[in-house]
C-alpha cells in the first residue's frame, strides 16, 4: 500500500498516523482434557532484548493465575520468531518443560530441509532458517510432534492449512459443542512479511470469506487485545468488527 493509503486508514479508524503497534496475542486453551498454548510469542529473551515490550507471555501467564508447568501441550501455526521464540526461555530451558510440542509437519519440513536452507536468500529467510534451527533443536525436538491438515490437534481443536504466509503455515478451529472459534494466527498481518504472497491472499480471501458466511467468532494473533472479532464484507475487503473484553470467565 502506499504510504498516503496507510495514512488514511489510520486516521479512517481514529489511529495515530505516524505510529504503527503491532499486538502479539498467544493465547490458552482449557479444553477440559488438556491445557494448550497456541503459539509463544517472541519469549523472556525478547523480553530482556526490549525492555519489557515484547515477549510478555510467562509474565501475563502468572498474572492470570496459570502455571506453565500444568501446560501440557504447544500448538505452533508456524515458524516465525513471534511465533516460536516463546518455547525457550532465557536460558534456553524450556518454557512449558510438560508439554508435548506439535508443529505443522509441511512447515516443519520446509524449515529442516538444507536445500531449502541453502538457496534461502540472505537477510530475512536466512536468519529465519537460523533462528529455527536454534529454537528446534535440543529438548524441544524430544517433545515434537508433526500434524496434519483437517485433522484434530488435540481433542476439540482441527488444524486448517493456511498457507503462503510461510510455507506450511495453519490457522486452527477451536470447538465446544456448536460454539467455534477461527484461531488464524497471521492469515492477516504486514503483506510484507509474506513468504508467498499470491497464496497468501488467495487463503486470506477463502478463509475471510468463509468467516463472513459463517459468522464465525475470529482470533487474532496481531489483533488488539482481547483479539477478537467478527467480519464483514466492505466493499472489495473486510472491516473487523472488535468483541469487547469481558473480564468474567
Amino acid at each position: 500500500a502506499k504510504r498516503e493509503d496507510v495514512i488514511a486508514a489510520l486516521a479512517a479508524a481514529r489511529l495515530p498516523p505516524d505510529i504503527f503497534v503491532t499486538p502479539y496475542n498467544p493465547i490458552v486453551v482449557n479444553t477440559g482434557q488438556r491445557l494448550v498454548v497456541i503459539d509463544t510469542g517472541l519469549g523472556e529473551a525478547g523480553f530482556n532484548a526490549t525492555k519489557g515490550v515484547n515477549g510478555q507471555f510467562l509474565t501475563n501467564l502468572a498474572a492470570a493465575g496459570i502455571d506453565a508447568n500444568a501446560v501440557d501441550a504447544v500448538i505452533i501455526s508456524h515458524y516465525h520468531g513471534d511465533h516460536v521464540n516463546g518455547l525457550l526461555k532465557a536460558d534456553n530451558s524450556l518454557a512449558f518443560p510438560n508439554a508435548e510440542i506439535l508443529v505443522p509437519a509441511a512447515e516443519h519440513k520446509f524449515w529442516m530441509d538444507d536445500g531449502e536452507m541453502s538457496r534461502a536468500p540472505k537477510g530475512r529467510m536466512e536468519d529465519l532458517f537460523k533462528n529455527n534451527r536454534r529454537v528446534f533443536a535440543g529438548e524441544v525436538m524430544k517433545r515434537l510432534r508433526t500434524y496434519d491438515e483437517g485433522k484434530e490437534v488435540v481433542p476439540g481443536i482441527t488444524a486448517v492449512g493456511t498457507h503462503g504466509h510461510s510455507a506450511g503455515h495453519n490457522s486452527h478451529v477451536v470447538a465446544s459443542g456448536s460454539s467455534q472459534v477461527y484461531v488464524q494466527a497471521d492469515v492477516t498481518h504486514v503483506p510484507f512479511y509474506d513468504q508467498d504472497p499470491i497464496m497468501a491472499e488467495e487463503n486470506r480471501r477463502k478463509v475471510y470469506d468463509m468467516l463472513v458466511a459463517e459468522k464465525m467468532l475470529l482470533q487474532g494473533f496481531h489483533y488488539p487485545f482481547p483479539s477478537l472479532a467478527y467480519v464483514e464484507k466492505n466493499g472489495s475487503g473486510y472491516r473487523e468488527i472488535p468483541v469487547p473484553w469481558n473480564p468474567t470467565i
